[in-house]
């Protein structure tokens, strides 16, 4: 397949908004380099960009000196900047994180220090201080954080599409590379389409170890996807901003939280359960190809023995509306269950290791004239901006290598 001139400098597979991202960042750090954008949808941020709570997130979770935490911290940032800059809906609205049991006021506690540490400004809150922010809340202590924001990442992605001058092709599903390190590289879509580049750039999310694998590279994980299923909040007036129980250290996800979008609605959500498929949007969609390539991986059923108990109240949340209600009560005591409307799902794409570590940063991994993002999950449309600028300058570095 590899063979005649390149149609492109840097491929990249995939059209969310890191890949995205990445394409802007290497179109303005190398002017004139060409970059071609494959997406399998019809349009770009279809899944994990398009299906999120919308937070800009402040960086406060994050273990100081990660790439989560520097690229959160700067991404916020930039991420606000950009919206302004190009029109895009979004508020920099502060958020409260919220203890309500005793034993979780250590954590919270520590979480302010994990944030004094990645130079995020918290002020710390009594049970008072909690209702001047959001009446309707109830706790033992918070913290504020304020530099917490929300936007819409799907028009984000449009526009870094747009800004970036790359040239995009929507519905071009990726079923073959053809390596050739010491040339390049060339993809054929499933509509035979064939795009010869000089590097390939791998931010497919939900797919991104299967496209290591087709180009050759062991990626050494597999995505496991995990389903959050979210309710709107029927009545909006009950929460002003952000609003986030105190998580728990030993998993990657934040717990059931309170979100005011952009468009002045509440989002409720999200829990965590296993996918049925790798876009497993509801329990109806089951792919027993992609399951059965979840269960073969050892580090899916070694999650399973360590954090069943964890699981398997995640699960009751799934299917029982009444335990979902449950959870969002421990902060907003006003809700009830009406109050609870059905909202789209998304998945996260995490990667889990052999072992069945939950891989906690993002994780990117180059191979010849290849770079693979492996795990990024949130907050990585927050730090869209610095992730593509990392990949893009890998990317850079390897067109810029003597052949």
């Amino acid at each position: 397949m590899l063979g005649g001139a390149y149609d492109c400098d840097v491929l990249v597979v995939g059209g969310g908004i890191v890949g995205l991202s990445t394409a802007y960042a290497i179109t303005r750090a190398a002017p004139g380099t060409r970059v071609t954008v494959l997406e399998k949808e019809d349009g770009p941020a279809r899944h994990q960009t398009g299906r999120n709570s919308g937070v800009i997130h402040s960086g406060i979770y994050y273990r100081p000196g990660s790439l989560k935490a520097r690229y959160a911290v700067r991404g916020a940032a930039e991420m606000v900047k950009f919206c302004a800059e190009y029109g895009i809906a979004h508020a920099v609205t502060g958020k409260l994180i919220v203890a309500t049991e005793r034993a979780e006021l250590p954590r919270l506690h520590a979480l302010v220090q994990r944030g004094r540490e990645n130079g995020i400004p918290v002020r710390e809150l009594g049970p008072a201080q909690i209702a001047e922010y959001e009446p309707e809340v109830r706790g033992l202590a918070a913290i504020h954080v304020g530099t917490t924001g929300v936007c819409d990442y799907a028009a984000v992605a449009r526009e870094l599409a747009r800004a970036s001058g790359a040239e995009i092709r929507y519905g071009a599903r990726v079923v073959r590379v053809d390596r050739r390190p010491e040339r390049g590289v060339a993809v054929l879509t499933a509509a035979g389409a064939v795009v010869r580049a000089r590097v390939l750039v791998n931010c497919a999310g939900l797919r991104c170890d299967e496209v290591a694998r087709l180009t050759g590279d062991e990626p050494g994980m597999r995505i496991v996807p995990f389903r959050g299923e979210y309710y709107e909040l029927a009545r909006p007036e009950l929460v002003r901003g952000l609003v986030y129980p105190v998580p728990d250290p030993a998993f990657p996800f934040l717990g059931v939280h309170l979100t005011r979008g952009v468009d002045g609605g509440v989002h409720i959500g999200p829990n965590a359960v296993p996918a049925l498929a790798r876009e497993g949007y509801g329990w109806g969609v089951v792919r027993p190809r992609e399951l059965a390539g979840t269960l073969a991986w050892p580090g899916a059923w070694a999650i399973a023995r360590r954090h069943w108990r964890y699981g398997a109240g995640e699960l009751r949340r799934s299917v029982s509306k009444g335990a979902f209600l449950e959870a969002v009560r421990r902060l907003l005591p006003g809700v009830d269950a009406g109050d609870l409307v059905p909202a789209p799902a998304g998945v996260r794409a995490q990667a889990v290791l052999r072992d069945g570590t939950l891989v906690d940063d993002f994780l990117i991994r180059e191979g010849a004239r290849a770079v693979h993002v492996l795990n990024a999950p949130s907050p990585a449309a927050t730090a869209s901006l610095p992730i593509g600028r990392e990949i893009g300058r890998r990317a850079l570095a390897m067109l810029r290598a003597p052949e």
